[in-house]
């Protein structure tokens, strides 16, 4: 029984000072796709069976928070700004690793901090299918995007404190390489 209380006080305790409860990215009553808004529509398998959860050092902390559909929303906004009037693009996220992982033998103080080495880089991986005004498929395909090298190519920038810098950063060069004319 206090055992219980106790449980649940933590529980509200928790809630109350993240301003509301913690977000799963496995929780299987979350959506799997962005709202349709515009030509670039972005849906992802499950979570949990992203590489960034499955090879974690801490599976709990990895799951926390809402970072797949912040990721899929900037995925979807930096293929929006460079895609040429008139074509669609259909993009569904089958794994992310993101930067990083948590090494709990470091000993309590840092098993939840996502430790950055340069053997922990980030990946996601896409299928992607492109269609002209007509909607004649264009191109289409898988599309692996990863960076080996993100802790020397991108920690100058002063914004590498960023939430989900360096997966951001990589999907930005992703789009400038796959759709090299800005649109309008």
């Amino acid at each position: 029984m206090v055992r219980a209380f106790a449980a649940a006080l933590l529980a509200a305790v928790l809630t109350a000072c993240a301003g509301g409860p913690v977000r799963d990215v496995t929780d299987p009553e979350l959506p799997r796709a962005l709202p349709e808004a515009g030509p670039v529509a972005v849906s992802w398998t499950d979570p949990a069976r992203f590489s960034d959860l499955a090879r974690s050092g801490n599976r709990w902390e990895a799951r926390r928070g809402d970072w797949v559909r912040e990721l899929a929303e900037h995925l979807r906004d930096a293929v929006a700004a460079r895609l040429p009037a008139g074509e669609r693009v259909e993009i569904t996220i089958t794994d992310i690793r993101r930067a990083g992982d948590y090494e709990p033998w470091l000993g309590p103080n840092l098993q939840d901090v996502r430790m950055m080495r340069d053997i922990y880089w980030p990946q996601i991986t896409l299928q992607l299918r492109r269609t002209d005004a007509s909607g004649r498929t264009i191109d289409e395909g898988e599309r692996i995007l990863r960076d080996p090298s993100y802790l020397t190519t991108g920690a100058s920038s002063g914004r590498s404190g960023e939430s989900l810098y360096y997966e951001k950063r990589m999907i930005d060069d992703w789009a400038r390489r796959e759709f090299p004319a800005p649109a309008r």
